[in-house]
């Protein structure tokens, strides 16, 4: 199935086709695009939409859509769950400081956005850094 958002992704546009690709669409293909053309597009492609304004999924009850798609699409994953706070953080001004991780991530996020990437490009670079964070997770909640 085909996912767009807006373009120039950042934490929350980065980590949701992430988690997509990991749990929820093995087989998704993501478009990014000028934001007042999300919802037109997917529309036009038969796509999702997520992270922007009307959106399938987007930020809600005081969630991001990272953690909003978690809920919709049932995943019960403590490390995933813990990984959840970190990008809400992340991607949540007034809430930056919900784990210790999430200014961390929100760094790294930030300095993937400076580099002016492609959006597919970014995507493809970032992969590994929520792949990383996710094993980190699962690490974590062991312990627990």
């Amino acid at each position: 199935m085909k996912w767009v958002t807006r373009e120039r992704p950042k934490t929350d546009r980065i980590a949701c086709p992430w988690l997509i690709e990991k749990f929820i669409d093995p087989e998704a293909e993501f478009l990014y695009v000028p934001a007042d053309e999300v919802l037109a597009t997917a529309t036009r492609e038969g796509a999702k939409s997520f992270d922007c304004t009307g959106a399938d999924y987007g930020h809600r009850e005081g969630k991001c859509t990272f953690e909003m798609l978690i809920e919709e699409h049932g995943l019960d994953d403590p490390a995933l769950a813990y990984l959840a706070q970190i990008v809400h953080g992340a991607d949540v001004r007034d809430d930056r400081d919900i784990t210790p991780e999430s200014r961390g991530l929100l760094a790294v996020a930030e300095g993937f956005h400076a580099l002016e990437l492609d959006d597919h490009e970014a995507l493809r670079l970032q992969r590994p850094v929520y792949d990383a964070l996710y094993r980190w997770c699962q690490k974590k909640v062991q312990v627990q």
